[in-house]
């Protein structure tokens, strides 16, 4: 079988990188960005006044100046106004630019004005360049801002907006094609259920990952545990789609018909079955035409787990995106294990008085316990070597 990280290699080794693709900024929001960004001029473009108030020449406090006649306003968005004299000062709006012949801004909370003269409280601190945003102290003319890979998000955005960039390349987002079978599958809104049946949570569960992502466009199949019609909607799907996810029908029973039914449709395995606990069966490869194909085993718990471990770190590499540090915490408590597997243990989170993430294992009941994980924030990998991991341990977190 193959190794957690020889799977991880090998999907990154042969997942395809997404194309780009220019957009509206408006339409860029939760895409990955696909260039770097400049700075079309200096940050801020002027020394911006930061504050309500007055603009004086700090040279004229030093030399004990505390009365200044208003000689005029300076307001946002016009030019910059001269203050004629050292006795003099401009008021001023917060954002405008700061006035020729002024150097210090003065809050007008610390002012008191009568007839046109701005007396100045005598314990004020007044400073050159006090209340004043110099130019280019954010960024300079054709420096960068923004680098390929970030997320775009409301602060992307106001960068964007304020380099002028009307449209921005990102990548495109991929097409999937969630597909779940079984016999037993019965619709959630189906209004009679039998006995022996189960209604379909796997499929809407990969949906609310791939939609918490950002980084796809689904659609939802069920199927039956028939060979000929799983062959049939698979090509059919594949034709049109970039990624499929499948889920069930993977592992070595009479009906799973999976890797079979991939198999005829000409896809390349790169690996089947993995050393880990649950989980185990998940199948990868590439179709004829070089599409990526996941198969996912059919229990809630596996599904769910090989999607935040596998499918969506190759999803957000394929779309460029920077990866987030790695996350670790410490288990709470003792956790009995498989020897030989990696073990994923679904945990909650929090922090101790010291300051150390702390995972509590939420162990279920099996792999198809899929209530368990509703209380929980993610899982814990731990390292296979160790039939008992105990409380202290460390493992890496992957948050669902």
């Amino acid at each position: 079988m193959t190794s957690v990280a020889q799977a991880e290699a090998l999907i990154a080794e042969h997942m395809p990188r997404r194309p780009v693709e220019r957009v509206a900024i408006t339409a860029a929001v939760n895409r990955v960005l696909a260039e770097s960004v400049q700075a079309e001029r200096d940050q801020p473009p002027f020394d911006r006044v930061t504050m309500d108030g007055i603009a004086i020449s700090s040279t004229a406090w030093a030399t004990g100046q505390r009365s200044f006649s208003i000689a005029a306003v300076q307001a946002a968005g016009v030019p910059a106004v001269n203050c004629p004299s050292p006795d003099a000062c401009i008021q001023v709006m917060t954002g405008a630019v700061r006035p020729d012949g002024t150097d210090a801004v003065i809050p007008v909370e610390r002012i008191r004005v009568e007839a046109g003269v701005a007396q100045v409280d005598d314990d004020a601190i007044v400073e050159p360049g006090r209340f004043i945003h110099p130019q280019a102290s954010d960024r300079k003319n054709g420096e960068t801002v923004l680098e390929p890979g970030v997320r775009i998000g409301p602060a992307e955005i106001a960068v964007l907006a304020s380099m002028g960039r009307a449209e921005v390349a990102t990548t495109s987002p991929a097409t999937i094609a969630v597909i779940s079978t079984g016999d037993e599958l019965v619709a959630v809104d189906e209004p009679e259920i039998a006995p022996y049946q189960i209604r379909s949570c796997n499929d809407l569960a990969v949906e609310a990952s791939l939609k918490r992502a950002h980084l796809a466009d689904c659609s939802r199949t069920t199927l039956p545990d028939d060979a000929d019609r799983i062959l049939a909607a698979v090509s059919e799907l594949h034709e049109k789609n970039d990624i499929l996810i499948l889920s069930g029908g993977v592992s070595m029973g009479d009906f799973d018909f999976v890797p079979a039914v991939l198999e005829k449709l000409e896809a390349r395995v790169v690996f089947h079955r993995i050393d880990q606990k649950p989980g185990k069966p998940m199948w990868f490869g590439l179709s004829g035409a070089g599409k990526p194909i996941f198969a996912l085993p059919g229990n809630p718990v596996s599904t769910l787990l090989c999607m935040t471990r596998y499918v969506l770190p190759a999803l957000r590499l394929a779309a460029g995106l920077q990866p987030p540090p790695a996350e670790f915490a410490q288990l709470s408590t003792d956790v009995m294990g498989p020897k030989n597997l990696t073990y994923f243990v679904p945990v909650g989170l929090s922090w101790s008085n010291e300051g150390i993430e702390m995972a509590e294992p939420r162990l279920t009941n099996t792999s198809g316990d899929f209530s368990s994980l509703a209380t929980t924030d993610g899982f814990i990998e731990l390292q296979p070597g160790r039939g008992t991991h105990e409380a202290g341990s460390i493992g890496r977190i992957f948050r669902w």
